[in-house]
């Protein structure tokens, strides 16, 4: 309750200070509005009651200009009883100048009490302050007046007015105060579960994003499966009879014939690469005889070797722990690689066709976060456009050109790393660079209850 209090006092400066502003704009009006009633009740003094208001209307814009300086905020509360007991000191001697007890003006007097108590945001004491020396300087100007130590029946009666209207102030202003704290109490409820709302949403959204992830990559297994038996037993055949027509006699003394059996064949080995990458999706299951202990340091010294002419005159900088022994499918993760950095390799290539001179790097950061060894593969090329974003792991979306690419290959590594219990990440601006992340599990981790795999687009 303190720290709300705390809170709940720091919010209500700004509030205090610009009701107060706007209490003195008021007071500053009214005050040499009185005029009128001057002219009303006693013409006679217009001149001198005339001259009061005018000193009592410069002393309150001066406390209002004040109030508008930088340290008003922490000089609220004095400032507003200040301009609050300007105009009560000036009725009281208005009173005393005239009718004494009398004297319309208390009325003046009680207003004052009832506006500070119901409008403006002052403590307690405050107000229990003004009441007070309201009543002592009515109290004092009638018998000052009727030069007299006895109070006659009108001091005694509007006194006791003014008194009420005193107390009725201080109620007010204890239950505004009230009031005030439970709203300031309820408005920070508020933004608190808006916040978790918030945070919960965005979860949500992230669980979202995996499900659906998971969905498509389980129609593309369903898939797969029914084409796996289909497609592989014809390939095979073809493959066999295309091996025996090549160790044909014919075939050696015919160019034209070798050559057009040479294509069909490696035709053939494209189809078979195909169904072994669509195995990815129709098998993804956690464990397997992939798993083993291997070094990443060696896996990926193979994957820059394989890439090396796609990566020719890149930069390529990496930064390694000491030790990078990890548990999986080695063949499987240097695929996974060679696909990144081919991905790289040829967005770097982009990049240097529209900006010549531009730098072409890569930079390769493996270090042990949380258990487990973390991969960031990032590249300065052209970036991923924000609405290709989300889409970059989905099977067969690509924005290659027709017969360059299934679209399969980020697909296949986000299944691999996923059946490794980790997860492939992208994070790009476009124009300017693109970095894909992937964990795996570290060699000394428990290999018994390897976790499942989890994760979600990033």
């Amino acid at each position: 309750m303190s720290a709300l209090r705390a809170d709940y006092d720091a919010e209500l400066a700004n509030f205090r200070l610009a009701y107060s502003r706007a209490g003195c704009i008021v007071a500053c009006v009214l005050v040499p509005g009185g005029v009128g009633l001057d002219l009303a009740f006693y013409p006679q003094y217009a001149l001198p009651l005339g001259i009061a208001r005018g000193l009592t209307t410069v002393l309150l814009c001066v406390l209002l200009a004040l109030l508008y300086t930088r340290p008003a905020r922490d000089y609220a509360r004095g400032l507003t009883l200040t301009w609050l007991v300007l105009p009560q000191i000036m009725i009281v001697g208005m009173i005393y100048f005239t009718e004494g007890a009398r004297s319309p003006y208390v009325f003046g007097l009680s207003l004052a009490l009832y506006a500070a108590g119901i409008v403006l945001p002052i403590g307690l004491v405050q107000s229990l302050g003004l009441g007070t020396f309201t009543c002592l300087g009515y109290f004092v100007a009638g018998l000052l007046h009727d030069h007299s130590p006895v109070p006659h029946g009108a001091l005694i009666g509007n006194t006791i007015f003014l008194l009420f209207s005193a107390i009725a102030s201080a109620v007010c202003t204890v239950f505004n105060e009230r009031a005030r704290l439970k709203l300031f109490a309820l408005q920070r409820e508020v933004a608190e579960k808006n916040a978790s709302l918030q945070s919960t949403n965005q979860a949500l959204a992230q669980i979202k994003g995996h499900m659906m992830q998971q969905e498509k990559m389980a129609a593309l297994g369903t898939l797969s499966a029914g084409l796996l038996h289909e497609v592989n037993n014809p390939v095979n055949y073809s493959m066999m009879a295309l091996n025996m027509a090549l160790m044909d006699k014919a075939v050696a003394v015919s160019a034209d014939l070798k050559e057009s059996l040479t294509d069909a064949k490696e035709g053939m080995q494209r189809v078979q690469s195909i169904v072994t990458d669509l195995k990815t999706f129709a098998y993804q299951k956690p464990g397997g005889d992939g798993n083993r202990i291997f070094l990443f340091e060696k896996a990926m010294q193979s994957a820059l070797r394989l890439t090396g002419f796609e990566l020719k005159g890149v930069e390529i900088t990496t930064e390694l722990p000491m030790d990078t022994h990890v548990l999986g499918d080695e063949p499987a993760i240097i695929g996974v690689l060679v696909n990144l950095l081919g991905n790289a390799g040829l967005a770097l290539h982009k990049a240097a066709q529209a900006e010549p001179g531009r730098a072409r790097q890569i930079r390769i950061h493996v270090a042990h976060v949380d258990g487990r060894l973390q991969v960031r593969v990032r590249d300065n090329g052209t970036g991923i456009p924000p609405a290709n974003l989300s889409r970059v792991f989905e099977p067969f979306f690509t924005t290659r050109e027709v017969g360059q690419g299934l679209g399969l290959g980020l697909a296949v590594c986000y299944a691999i790393v996923q059946r490794h219990g980790g997860l492939l990440a992208v994070e790009s601006e476009e124009g300017a660079w693109t970095e894909f992340s992937f964990d795996l599990a570290l060699a000394t981790a428990t290999t018994q209850a390897r976790p499942q795999p989890q994760g979600d687009l990033a």
